[in-house]
């Protein structure tokens, strides 16, 4: 059965058969230019995936202390809760809360 995956694939395989051709009926003048061109456009591009990707880490920088802030906000006790239940406890803080919660006498 013939699927929208192999229908893509041919029509890949014969641009790729156009382009082969097109490209060894080029002089080499035109080859060359040909291959200034891409290696310019892939370096635009470089650059732009750079500065994008240097925004985004300003980005969920910002948007992370923004969240911080607002739910200290909103919700003053939950900064406390999330250092309760993940942040590390010593020994002493540990075993002073058993011995509180279970007397032995």
């Amino acid at each position: 059965m013939v699927n929208n995956k192999h229908i893509a694939t041919f029509i890949l395989g014969a641009l790729a058969g156009l382009a082969a051709g097109k490209y060894s009926s080029m002089s080499d003048e035109e080859k060359e230019k040909l291959m200034a061109d891409l290696k310019e456009k892939a370096n635009n591009l470089k650059e732009e995936a750079v500065k994008t990707a240097g925004q985004a880490k300003d980005y969920f920088s910002e948007l992370t202390t923004k969240g911080t802030e607002a739910i200290k906000e909103h919700f003053p006790g939950a900064e406390k809760w999330m250092n309760d239940l993940f942040g590390k406890k010593d020994a002493t803080a540990t075993s002073a809360e058993e011995n509180t919660e279970h007397p032995e006498s």
